[in-house]
């Protein structure tokens, strides 16, 4: 998100629709909770972060920086970190961090200014088309940083593309023109591919390549701990800690997939899945007798009627809520679900649709292992056309969009899914084609990589290119990993894809025409036309 900070209020501009009017905000809090104040320090950061490329120079980065460097950007995405706090020290680190590396310029005569914090006023007051693709490039890396770190938390780095995140902050610092910063904007899809697959062999080499499960929406009698976030690691922890205590482990928003995993799906005590889509979480999580941890974002400002329940760790923070440190300790989790001591009596809930359990874990390995019979279906004539339908989710009207366009996908027609949005519609029962369900959901935001792996075994299977492919991408964006990912599939040369449910507001009308004239980029329309015209052409 972007944000103004003018006379102590806040203008805000999102590609998600978490803004006034789908444009932006004015005032002293903004429609996703956070005040003006947590958005000049996140503008403080990022400039910091700016100024710290720039004295980094050609000096080769240490895996200390470069991880704070990650952290930090991670710290700026959309529902992470709410805490004033948190942000200073993560500013104070950065400042330490630039004059570690620039202690002589102190002393210079001369002063080069490179490693001075750079002023995002001028960047939110540049002309509009360097302002858009230069937020292209920082919302790109923001989301990329989220990937990093996931993989860098399980011991996976890539230094080539660790490199990156210096070059694109100064290109947002520096004083480029549009034929300059186009190529860049590329080379973040180019680089965020290369973490989607680091961090899909990260995870797939630490938990064994995901299985298709079923996961029930029931929860059982006793205590229980609610999950949220994507982070594997800290419910790996938080499970190991949890093993014969009694207490139960339930899923929550992204953190679903993990149940297909079968190093973490060999715990008896992780059980199901708990609620729906995230925004629904502040009228989800009111009653409910257990405590909830968030592990990274998808956090929403934290209602009082469960504040006392709800723990923090990793990038996430938010003001007055008990965080977890990297020690990674869980016990005050473990001793307040001891203490609420859970339901009485077995729950049954429901997805938004009435569904009593979802499915998951149909990841590329698993699609994959089955690509000559997908093959043979499509050749036959059982399977006509895919859809991929996914991307993040949000609270704004006109997102049931995806629910009807679902529900209204014909009969010999596969819907692939992945990320939040899949909330939507998951627990909808559509039937088979052969052995087949017809909505298979392919995991978390940060599993794009599997879709962009089955696209590809498919292509070369049907001996075509990706946009021949009876395939079809449908999707909803929302935050930053939302971008990073939209520039990885135009990197790879994916056109026609379908885009909603409103376009980005930061995106000026130069930049959007360029992505539709290039890649055809469509925005949705009803799901009646849309599918008219997908299955017609």
């Amino acid at each position: 998100m972007l944000y103004f900070v003018r006379e102590h209020q806040i203008f805000l501009r999102q590609y998600g629709e978490q803004t006034a009017a789908c444009t932006g905000c004015t005032g002293d809090k903004g429609v996703c909770g956070k005040t003006s104040d947590i958005a000049a320090l996140q503008d403080r950061l990022t400039g910091a972060l700016i100024g710290l490329a720039g004295a980094a120079g050609n000096t080769a980065p240490t895996e200390e920086m470069t991880r704070l460097m990650v952290e930090a950007l991670f710290a700026t995405v959309t529902n992470v970190n709410f805490s004033g706090e948190s942000l200073k020290e993560l500013i104070r680190l950065v400042e330490a961090e630039k004059a570690r590396l620039s202690s002589n310029c102190l002393s210079c005569a001369s002063p080069c200014g490179n490693q001075a914090d750079y002023d995002m006023n001028l960047l939110w007051n540049a002309p509009e088309d360097i302002r858009s693709l230069k937020s292209l490039i920082l919302f790109g890396i923001r989301g990329m940083a989220a990937y990093a770190y996931h993989a860098m938390i399980l011991g996976y780095r890539d230094e080539a593309a660790e490199e990156f995140f210096y070059k694109a902050l100064l290109m947002i610092g520096g004083n480029y023109e549009m034929e300059d910063l186009l190529p860049v904007v590329m080379e973040v899809g180019k680089v965020n591919l290369a973490y989607m697959e680091l961090l899909d062999r990260a995870n797939t080499e630490t938990y064994g390549n995901p299985q298709p499960v079923t996961v029930p929406l029931t929860v059982e009698p006793g205590p229980f701990i609610i999950i949220s976030g994507h982070d594997l690691r800290d419910l790996q922890l938080l499970l190991e800690q949890t093993e014969g205590t009694g207490i139960n482990i339930y899923t929550h928003g992204e953190m679903l997939p993990a149940h297909a995993y079968p190093e973490l799906k060999k715990y008896a005590h992780l059980k199901g899945n708990f609620g729906t889509a995230w925004q629904n979480q502040q009228k989800e999580l009111a009653d409910v007798p257990a405590p909830i941890l968030f592990t990274t974002n998808c956090l929403m400002p934290v209602k009082e009627s469960y504040a006392d329940r709800v723990f923090t760790t990793s990038v996430v923070e938010y003001p007055e809520i008990t965080h977890i440190d990297g020690k990674k300790d869980f016990s005050p989790v473990i001793r307040k679900a001891l203490e609420l001591g859970g339901y009485k009596t077995r729950q049954e809930f429901t997805g938004i649709n009435g569904g009593h359990e979802v499915t998951t874990g149909f990841a590329r390995n698993a699609v994959l292992s089955a690509a000559g019979t997908i093959v043979d279906a499509v050749k036959s004539g059982a399977i006509r056309h895919f859809f991929l339908v996914g991307g993040c989710d949000g609270a704004r009207s006109g997102r049931n969009y995806y629910t009807e366009f679902v529900k209204q996908t014909p009969p010999d027609t596969i819907v692939l899914t992945l990320a939040c949005g899949k909330y939507r519609f998951n627990d909808l029962d559509l039937g088979s084609i052969g052995d087949f369900p017809r909505i298979m959901d392919m995991g978390q935001c940060n599993d794009a990589y599997s879709a962009i792996k089955v696209a590809a075994a498919l292509a070369e299977a049907f001996d075509c290119g990706l946009n021949e492919l009876p395939l079809t991408l449908v999707l909803s964006w929302y935050e930053q990993k939302a971008v990073c990912i939209l520039l990885s599939l135009l990197y790879l040369g994916l056109k026609n894809i379908y885009l909603g449910p409103t376009l980005p507001a930061f995106i000026s009308p130069n930049v959007l025409q360029y992505l539709v004239d290039n890649y055809q980029i469509t925005p949705v329309s009803t799901p009646e036309e849309d599918l008219k015209k997908i299955l017609h052409n």
